[in-house]
C-alpha cells in the first residue's frame, strides 16, 4: 500500500487529479449502478411473485388423493387455472416427498420452509422464495396450504403444501442485460471522467506552469523583472500565487538594486580617504627610502591625516555594518520594552561631550516603546550629532519627548527645501556639508532603525531657521506589566 501511494505521489499534479476524478465518478456511478440493478431486480421479483399470487384454484380432494397415490410417479391430471408447462407444479409432503404434476415444467427441489408449510397448514400467508430444478434452472416459488373443498366448509388438507413456480431464466436475462449495460455505462462515464478530468486539470494548471517556467527562467538567468501576468478581477488561488510570485520578484529586484547601489556608493566613498591615506603613506614611505627627511611640522601634520583618515574609514565600515543589519531585520530576542526617556538621557550626554560649547535643553516625559536598545540610542546619538554638527558656535539646541514625539530643534542654517526628500538616502550628502566630516549614512541608519520599531521619521524647516528633526514612536506613558525593562542610562 505503502509503493502505491508513493509512486501516486510521484506522478504530476494533472495525472493524479485525473486519476481523483476517474476515482470519484467510478466509485458514483458503482454506487448508482449497484443501487439501480438491486432497485430493478426488486422490482422484477415483485412481478414474478404478483404473477405466482394470481394463480388462483381450487384441488378437489379426489385429485390430491389420486395425485398423492401416484407419487412419486406423476398424473396427467392438471389443476384448473394454471397452463400447462407455463408453470412449475408440485406437491410437497411433511416429509419432503414431491409429487409432481405431469403438466408440470418441471420438478422442482424442495426446502425447508416448504416442509414448514406442510407440517403446519394454519400457517395462511404464502412463503416466496427461490430454489432449483433438476436441470439446475433458477426458480422462484410460491408455497401454500392445499386448501380443498368449497365455500364455509373450505379446509386444508393435512400434511401437504402445494408448490407453484415461475422460471427465473427471463429475469436473470433482463438482469444480466441490465448488469452488462451498467457496466459498459460505468466504463465510458469513467473514462470520459478521466480526460475531461485530465483536460480540466490542463487547464487549470495552465497557469501553475506559466509561474512553473517564470521561476526556473529566473533561476537560471536571475532575470528579476519577469512578471506574470494577472487578471485584475481574478481572486483564485492561483491569481495570488501569481501576485505573490510578482511581488516577491520586485522586492528581490530592488533589494538587488539597493545592493548595487549600496556597494557603488560605498566605494565610492571610500575611494576618498583610501587615495589620501595611501599619498601619505607614500610620502612617508619616499622619504625613508630617499633619506630625505620631511620637516617635524610636515610630518606631524601627514600623521594627523592618516590618523583622521583612518578615524573616517572606521566610521564609515561601522556605518555600514549597521546599515547591513538593519537591512537583515532586527532578531526578535533583541527587541525590548525601552524606557525611551533613559536612551534620550544616555544619547544627550553623549551630545553634550561632542559640543560642549553648545548649549542643549531638554524637556523629556515617560515614554516606552518596543525596540532594539542599542539600535534605538545610536539613531537618537546621530540625530543629536546632526544638530551639534550644524549649529552655530554658542547656539542652543532644544530637545523634547512628550507622547512619544522627540523633536530636535537646533539654530543652524537648515536644509534646502529641494534637499528635503534626499537627506534619509544612503551616502547622501548636502554640497554645503562636503567639508564636514561624517559618512552620509548616519540619517540612513535613523530612518531604518525607527521603521523597525514601528514609527516615523522626518525632518523639515524650524520657523527663525535651523531644522527640526521629529521621530514618533508607538508606545505608552507607562510600561506594561511582567516585562523586563531596559536600563539606558549607561
Amino acid at each position: 500500500m505503502r509503493k502505491v501511494v508513493r509512486r501516486f505521489r510521484a506522478l504530476p499534479i494533472r495525472s493524479r487529479l485525473a486519476l481523483l476524478v476517474a476515482a470519484a465518478v467510478a466509485f458514483g456511478v458503482a454506487a448508482v449502478s449497484v443501487t439501480c440493478w438491486f432497485i430493478v431486480q426488486g422490482k422484477l421479483y415483485e412481478q414474478v411473485d404478483t404473477q405466482l399470487g394470481s394463480a388462483s384454484f381450487r384441488l378437489k380432494e379426489e385429485d390430491i388423493t389420486a395425485l398423492l397415490a401416484a407419487c412419486p410417479k406423476a398424473v396427467p391430471e392438471s389443476p384448473d387455472g394454471l397452463q400447462p408447462r407455463n408453470y412449475y407444479l408440485q406437491v410437497v409432503q411433511s416429509d419432503g416427498t414431491a409429487c409432481v404434476s405431469a403438466n408440470s415444467a418441471g420438478v422442482m427441489k424442495t426446502t425447508a420452509e416448504d416442509k414448514q408449510v406442510a407440517t403446519d397448514p394454519a400457517l395462511d400467508d404464502p412463503t416466496f422464495h427461490n430454489t432449483t430444478d433438476t436441470d439446475g434452472n433458477n426458480v422462484r416459488v410460491r408455497t401454500l396450504p392445499l386448501m380443498v373443498g368449497f365455500g364455509p366448509a373450505v379446509q386444508p388438507y393435512p400434511d401437504v403444501a402445494l408448490m407453484v413456480g415461475v422460471s427465473l431464466k427471463d429475469t436473470e436475462k433482463t438482469l444480466n442485460d441490465l448488469a452488462l449495460i451498467l457496466l459498459l455505462v460505468s466504463g465510458i462515464g469513467v473514462l470520459g471522467a478521466g480526460a475531461a478530468g485530465l483536460a480540466v486539470a490542463r487547464a487549470g494548471l495552465r497557469p501553475v506552469d506559466k509561474l512553473t517556467a517564470a521561476v526556473e527562467h529566473v533561476a537560471r538567468t536571475e532575470d528579476l523583472t519577469i512578471r506574470i501576468p494577472v487578471e485584475e478581477d481574478s481572486e483564485d488561488e492561483v491569481a495570488r500565487l501569481s501576485r505573490s510570485f510578482n511581488s516577491m520578484t520586485a522586492s528581490l529586484a530592488n533589494s538587488r538594486e539597493l545592493q548595487q547601489q549600496l556597494i557603488a556608493d560605498a566605494g565610492h566613498e571610500l575611494r576618498t580617504p583610501l587615495t589620501s591615506l595611501r599619498t601619505n603613506i607614500e610620502l612617508l614611505t619616499r622619504s625613508e627610502e630617499t633619506g630625505r627627511p620631511i620637516p617635524e611640522a610636515d610630518r606631524k601634520a601627514l600623521l594627523a591625516s592618516v590618523k583622521a583618515q583612518m578615524t573616517e574609514l572606521a566610521a564609515l565600515i561601522g556605518d555600514l555594518q549597521t546599515l547591513s543589519r538593519s537591512d537583515a531585520g532586527t532578531p526578535a530576542d533583541r527587541v525590548q520594552v525601552v524606557a525611551l526617556q533613559d536612551t534620550v538621557e544616555a544619547a544627550l550626554r553623549r551630545a553634550r561631550l561632542r559640543g560642549p560649547e553648545l548649549t542643549i535643553t531638554a524637556n523629556v516625559d515617560p515614554w516606552f516603546v518596543r525596540a532594539e536598545p542599542t539600535a534605538l540610542e545610536r539613531a537618537i546619538v546621530n540625530i543629536l550629532d546632526n544638530a551639534v554638527k550644524f549649529s552655530p558656535e554658542g547656539g542652543t539646541i532644544d530637545v523634547a519627548l512628550k507622547d512619544g514625539e522627540l523633536t530636535v530643534r537646533d539654530h543652524g542654517p537648515g536644509i534646502p527645501a529641494d534637499e528635503l526628500p534626499h537627506v534619509f538616502d544612503r551616502f547622501w550628502r548636502s554640497p554645503n556639508a562636503r567639508a564636514l566630516p561624517g559618512s552620509g549614512l548616519g540619517l540612513s541608519i535613523v530612518a531604518r532603525t525607527v521603521q523597525q520599531a514601528g514609527g516615523d521619521v522626518a525632518l523639515s524647516p524650524a520657523e527663525g531657521g535651523g531644522t527640526v528633526a521629529t521621530i514618533r514612536l508607538p508606545g505608552a506613558p507607562t510600561p506594561p506589566p511582567a516585562l523586563d525593562m531596559v536600563d539606558a542610562t549607561g
